[in-house]
């Protein structure tokens, strides 16, 4: 089931995160940087303020959050950007994370683009999104945390939704 994150959701969207990230960026964002970045960008209020100004969307197994994502509003060009779309480990490979992108697209009625920035040695990440209809536009040296990184720009056509 995917569904709108309430205010209860948020200690399940932070475990979701820590879990992921650990996984997911384990030899490429050093943990350290990990535990930073996570601590801020998933804090209480963060989130709150998230949900307040974006979409942020929550997948469930069995009545527990698994997974989510978060969009952004279309901006006056008809863009928006996928920020962020995460399922724990055991769920991934099951088609949540297919469910979650298609409502989130589903959320964006007048959205003529959606960018989705992928860390470049994500290849997880990155397959699925090509899996999805993303289209790599650039591959650019950007820095996180002071820690360089290759980051991965995709961009899907709603035109094709």
């Amino acid at each position: 089931m995917i569904r709108p994150m309430t205010s209860k959701d948020i200690d399940h969207v932070q475990q979701i995160a820590r879990v992921t990230w650990r996984k997911t960026y384990c030899g490429i964002i050093p943990e350290e940087l990990q535990t930073i970045f996570l601590e801020r960008a998933y804090s209480d209020m963060m989130l709150m303020m998230r949900m307040e100004k974006t979409a942020m969307l929550i997948a469930e197994s069995e009545g527990v959050p698994i997974g989510f994502a978060n969009i952004t509003k279309v901006d006056e060009d008809g863009d928006a950007e996928l920020t962020a779309m995460y399922i724990l480990p055991a769920h991934q490979h099951s088609g949540y994370g297919k469910k979650l992108f298609h409502n989130a697209l589903s959320t964006l009625k007048s959205a003529s683009q959606v960018f989705v920035y992928v860390e470049e040695k994500n290849e997880i990440g990155r397959a699925f999104y090509e899996k999805q209809g993303f289209k790599l536009l650039d591959v650019f040296e950007e820095t996180f945390e002071g820690h360089p990184l290759e980051t991965a720009q995709y961009v899907y056509s709603c035109k094709n939704h």
